[in-house]
């Protein structure tokens, strides 16, 4: 139990001797981390009867521990991976991202107590902020497609809805003994669920570990008789939860997560989440007399229970913590596990983009584009080119809303991409996957939801923190009804796309000036422009503005305005979210839902629907549309872990290598498009 002594946290007086005599938990760098944090200074050796032993479950090894243990008078405390666990398996060398650790029992084996069954049965489990988070858990396991193992594609095929589902296991799993499983046990579960039945399509779904060879199952081809059939494809739990009309289990997670996904399975073992009126049981349950709703079973056996670790940070987190994580590293091997092929990525890139996409294929660069279309079709890739030269049958990638600390001008590297399948987001003459979710968040942010962005904006806030984040102190500025007018790139695809017809930083200021004669107009020229690095220079700036800003902290600037006019400046989506009133002269991503003032006409298509507010338009913005990259574990990573790198200057600069190779290429000139496409 969470408050039993052995999970006091490391440094303090009470962290606890662990003695372990499996090579594993010497092996394991994240074991060893995760048990050290959680309190448990693992040791060799031999235990006095206040110390602890560690074993892993009931693994063919714990017998060592377990003998040294009843010698000594010592405790055992068996360890096991929480539920939550990787994007692989642990048997193809993924760490886990959180660990059960009971010092009663082991939660999968419900002949004898456990702390987690303990838990379950004796916590009043009426908190209603737990229980909201429960709530939360599992709607962000469901949308993001998440599981113990969450390396499954959400689009993939599935067999048509209507079927009976059936779920194996591998052969000698600790879990599967400890429920009497054997190939009979599974055998007679099929019968029973053909039986109870009769006429429907029966779906054996295999074990992750079966389908990628690691372990046999319990079924084979030769049970896939008449309306039996094997499923080892790739599709989500979830998706094939949402297809079945029954579901038979063991002792699977899959049957816990089949009660999260709304159905009462069948179960013939004793696993955790049996015997609390939630699952139909061929087993008794004589301790679980308690009848649990599904949100408090989620709280005790993820909420409250698994000690969960943050990889970023090096720490505990809570479970909302390592659901970012997963949904974070799920998304990456889903879209770059086949592979790219990148079109014209200059050389100075390529590195980063490598880094960023390459993870689970290598990039392939290649600069014509009917060779990368060879390439891709050849390797069975698909094809990546920057936005402002996307080809129709490519996807379009642009940098995200927070993206650095410092230009792209000045080689240095994102932290956040925007990889596009329909569109790209700053062109308004089609629709785009930003439009597609901000359409979708303005039906309703649900609670977790909502409270995750306010954290987030909090966040945002605190730091100061823009997509550039350029430093520099704020001067006293006018007194009185204050606009800030950020400049622009005036040949940047946003303003080409976005502003078609109104593209001079000049001609946007003389506006602005006649449309508020009595206001503090307040100039801001663009980073680039002002090092002389790309177009815009508005070379009398006077005539229209009252004062004029340059190398300072834009989120100063905008915490000391009351409205921002512009163009298409992502500038107007950082006003915003910090209360400011912004009126557009272009059509960038956030006009035309409501929130801005808009001078020019907008898509049809942003006009219906329901309106979303700035904290749906933020989550569209901020964590469903754009990908992040940890320059620290170099490992993809939620938006949060890049705020915080962001906000201490963890972060990735430009190196030596950069400039030499760029100048090596005479790019002096070309530098007004470095990460500008």
């Amino acid at each position: 139990m969470k408050h039993d002594e052995g999970h006091e946290r490391a440094g303090g007086e009470t962290s606890r001797r662990l003695y372990v005599y499996s090579g594993g938990f010497l092996a394991q760098k994240r074991l060893r981390r995760i048990l050290g944090l959680a309190g448990y200074r693992l040791s060799l050796g031999v235990p006095a009867p206040d110390d602890l032993v560690g074993v892993w479950g009931q693994s063919p090894y714990a017998h060592r521990g377990e003998r040294i243990a009843a010698q000594r008078g010592a405790r055992v405390v068996r360890i096991e991976d929480a539920f939550l666990r990787s994007l692989h398996p642990g048997r193809s060398g993924d760490p886990p991202l959180g660990l059960m650790i009971d010092h009663t029992g082991v939660h999968f084996d419900g002949r004898h107590p456990s702390d987690l069954e303990h838990l379950l049965a004796t916590d009043p489990l009426d908190d209603s902020a737990i229980l909201d988070r429960a709530r939360g858990v599992i709607a962000r396991m469901r949308e993001g497609h998440l599981s113990k193992y969450s390396a499954t594609l959400p689009d993939a095929d599935a067999p048509p809805p209507g079927y009976v589902l059936v779920v194996d296991q591998t052969r000698g799993d600790a879990s599967v003994r400890a429920s009497d499983g054997d190939r009979s046990r599974f055998l007679e579960m099929l019968f029973v669920a053909r039986e109870e039945n009769p006429g429907a399509n029966i779906l054996i779904k295999t074990h992750p570990e079966t389908t990628a060879g690691l372990r046999e199952g319990h079924f084979t081809e030769a049970d896939a008789v008449g309306p039996v059939r094997l499923y080892d494809g790739s599709a989500s739990p979830w998706t094939l939860l949402e297809g079945a009309t029954r579901v038979y289990t063991l002792s699977s997670q899959m049957g816990f997560e089949a009660i999260l996904a709304g159905h009462k399975p069948r179960v013939f073992g004793r696993p955790f989440y049996a015997g609390w009126g939630l699952t139909e049981d061929e087993e008794t349950f004589p301790r679980r007399t308690r009848v649990l709703t599904r949100a408090q079973l989620v709280a005790g056996a993820l909420v409250l229970f698994p000690t969960w670790y943050d990889p970023y940070s090096d720490c505990l987190c809570d479970v909302e913590t390592v659901l970012g994580a997963l949904d974070a590293q799920a998304r990456a091997w889903r879209e770059d596990r086949n592979g790219w092929v990148m079109i014209g990525a200059r050389l100075w890139k390529r590195r980063t983009l490598q880094d960023f996409l390459g993870q689970y294929r290598r990039l392939r660069f290649e600069d014509d584009v009917e060779k990368a279309r060879e390439v891709a079709a050849r390797d069975g890739r698909r094809l990546l080119s920057w936005a402002s030269k996307g080809i129709a049958d490519g996807v379009r990638m642009e940098d995200g809303f927070l993206r650095s600390r410092g230009l792209g001008a000045e080689l240095v590297p994102p932290l956040s991409l925007a990889l596009d399948e329909v569109g790209i987001h700053f062109d308004p003459g089609a629709p785009s996957t930003l439009e597609q979710w901000i359409q979708r968040r303005a039906a309703g942010l649900r609670p977790d939801q909502f409270e995750r962005i306010h954290r987030l904006k909090r966040s945002l806030l605190d730091a100061g923190l823009t997509k550039y984040n350029l430093t520099g102190p704020l001067p006293e500025l006018p007194e009185g009804r204050r606009i800030l007018v950020p400049g622009q790139v005036e040949d940047d695809a946003s303003i080409l796309r976005g502003s078609p017809d109104l593209r001079s930083n000049a001609e946007l200021l003389r506006l602005a000036r006649e449309a508020n004669p009595d206001a503090v107009l307040i100039w801001k020229p663009h980073p680039d422009v002002e090092a002389g690095l790309r177009k815009g220079v508005v070379t009398d700036p006077e005539r229209w503005a009252d004062t004029t800003l340059r190398d300072v902290d834009m989120a100063a600037v905008l915490n000391a305005v009351d409205e921002v006019w512009t163009l298409t400046s992502g500038t107007g989506f950082e006003a915003l979210m910090r209360g400011c009133r912004v009126t557009t002269l272009g059509v960038p991503f956030y006009a035309g839902w409501g929130l801005t003032t808009d001078l020019e006409p907008v898509p049809e298509r942003r006009l219906a629907g329901p309106r979303p507010t700035i904290e749906a338009l933020m989550h569209a913005a901020l964590v469903d549309y754009p990908r992040y990259f940890d320059p620290v574990t170099k490992a993809p990573c939620p938006v949060e872990t890049v705020v915080l790198r962001l906000s201490n200057g963890r972060n990735i600069r430009q190196s030596l290598a950069n400039r030499s190779l760029s100048k090596a290429q005479g790019a002096l000139a070309s530098y007004a498009h470095l990460w500008r496409r």
